[in-house]
């Protein structure tokens, strides 16, 4: 059977979402291949890592621009961008929590997605849709966060994945959404 590298990199972020700490032979029977043919591919577990790393950023910024994030409302907006990121959430349910494990690692590719999604809470901000005693950089890690433990609520089968995307947008509203006091 032949498997193509995004195959191999879909497989193995699916394993690895529900497993960090699986090691190359695990990884090797989840995409389907010999050890040896994963190490072809991938010299090892930090090189698998970075290329699931890439595939995320690439994956996440296409949801950011699916999702029209200037268009509309920012609660309109929040909610496209959830949706657009349910395919991939796994991987990026998988690679928020390897973040944690190489803090002083900073990667660009991050460091611009954190910026255009702080920018979007921003702009709600200044619109008044959303709270402003609510740093935008806080926003933007609790969706991350909220993102991560979405992702393993549904792999532990504690939610169902059909309600993933109503139940990340409707927390993360419910946090951020400004009330009109009387």
């Amino acid at each position: 059977m032949s498997v193509d590298r995004d195959q191999m990199l879909r497989a193995a972020a699916a394993l690895l979402a529900r497993n960090p700490g699986a090691t190359m032979d695990e990884v090797a029977r989840a995409v389907g291949v010999g050890r040896a043919t994963l190490h072809r591919h991938f010299a090892g577990r930090d090189a698998l890592v970075r290329a699931l790393e890439e595939q995320g950023i690439a994956e996440f910024g296409a949801a950011m621009d699916a999702a029209r994030l200037d268009e509309g409302s920012s609660e309109e907006a929040l909610r496209r961008l959830v949706a657009a990121l349910e395919p991939g959430a796994q991987l990026y349910g998988f690679l928020v929590n390897e973040a944690q494990l190489f803090q002083e690692d900073v990667n660009e590719g991050w460091d611009r997605l954190d910026a255009r999604i702080a920018a979007f809470f921003r702009r709600g901000q200044e619109r008044g849709e959303f709270r402003i005693d609510l740093p935008a950089a806080w926003l933007t890690e609790a969706l991350y966060g909220l993102l991560g433990a979405a992702v393993f609520a549904v792999q532990q089968g504690r939610v169902a994945a059909n309600d993933f995307t109503y139940l990340m947008a409707e927390l993360m509203l419910g946090g951020a959404r400004r009330s009109v006091t009387r």
